[in-house]
């Protein structure tokens, strides 16, 4: 972000008294606080989405979230002299979510569980105008992706040991992702979940550890950017996998955090199903696929042998972990 992008702090009611830069970003204490300037680049209708959401969240209680700043002419986006957007969000003061220390996981746990019940919008009418999250197309989306890859592979006469290494476990996971994509379907189809049409919670989307910030009034949420509406249970989804991931999926941990939810926001019969099949897709083995398959091959970087290696040494604690969790709870 270059140093022009200042003034654009000119289109905005405040009185800065100094600014300095951020990751991609720049910030500045105020007259009326800290703020935060950053690119924006969803699309132009989502930030007003995003704007009416984090209102109704502060509305409902839930007062430690970011919150969008209008400018002085009561847009929420502000444009450069290239015509890149910006926008201009409160800041909190504080350190990231140290991931590595149990007790504040299970605090941001609980933390998204209580956004989730201020997230809850029945009664907002501009709800049915943002589209519902189908995790089972997005499944389906990956399979056909996976499939084409493999046919690549298949195909290729040269191939490199990450690409051997690579088809030699392909089947596994690929039948594995057909399964698990089959059964969901089954189930949806079964009717015995809630209607997604109807669902009136958004997600936030991207809860992350570095989107949750301690402050000395608690743990605040911000980059609300990718909010959506979907079954609840795909923030609490996201923020475990990346953790069992680094602790191997410990059983005890993932107990631990799921009761920690449980505890401000009960989960259902259906939300342990929607998260066992969320955590039974093989998604980081898409994910490794799909970046192989997307960038150039001339030179594959060892870091995606790493991260296959450490997929196929952590499968068997991962089953186990699917086993012993939710046939417990369900």
């Amino acid at each position: 972000m270059n140093d022009r992008a200042v003034g654009l702090f000119d289109n905005y009611e405040i009185e800065i008294s100094r600014t300095w830069k951020g990751r991609g970003a720049i910030l500045c204490e105020s007259d009326k606080g800290l703020f935060i300037l950053k690119e924006y680049n969803g699309p132009a209708n989502k930030i007003f989405f995003q704007d009416t959401l984090l209102k109704n969240i502060r509305e409902a209680g839930f007062l430690t979230v970011e919150s969008i700043l209008r400018t002085k002419e009561n847009e929420l986006i502000v444009y450069d002299q290239d015509r890149i957007p910006y926008i201009v969000k409160s800041y909190f003061e504080g350190k990231e979510c140290n991931n590595r220390e149990i007790e504040e996981c299970r605090q941001a746990v609980r933390v998204l569980a209580r956004l989730h019940n201020c997230s809850d919008l029945s009664d907002w009418e501009n709800l049915a105008s943002q589209p519902v999250f189908h995790i089972e197309k997005e499944y389906e989306k990956h399979n056909k992706e996976l499939k084409k890859v493999r046919r690549f592979l298949r195909e290729k006469s040269q191939k490199t040991a990450f690409e051997i290494f690579l088809i030699e476990h392909y089947d596994y996971f690929f039948d594995l992702a057909i399964q698990v994509t089959e059964e969901m379907r089954l189930y949806m189809k079964a009717g015995k979940n809630k209607n997604l049409e109807e669902f009136p919670i958004v997600c936030h989307g991207d809860y992350q550890y570095h989107n949750i910030i301690r402050t000395s009034d608690g743990m605040a949420l911000v980059n609300f950017e990718k909010c959506i509406r979907d079954n609840p249970v795909r923030d609490l989804y996201l923020f475990m996998r990346k953790l069992l991931e680094k602790n191997n999926w410990s059983q005890t941990l993932g107990d631990l955090l799921l009761c920690s939810y449980d505890e401000e926001r009960t989960l259902s019969d259906d939300d342990y199903m929607q998260l066992y099949y969320r955590f039974a897709y093989p998604e980081k083995f898409w994910k490794i696929v799909n970046f192989y398959y997307n960038s150039g091959k001339a030179w594959i970087p060892g870091r995606n042998m790493e991260k296959l290696e450490k997929l196929l040494a952590q499968e068997k604690e991962k089953q186990d972990f699917l086993e012993t969790i939710f046939r417990k709870q369900t």
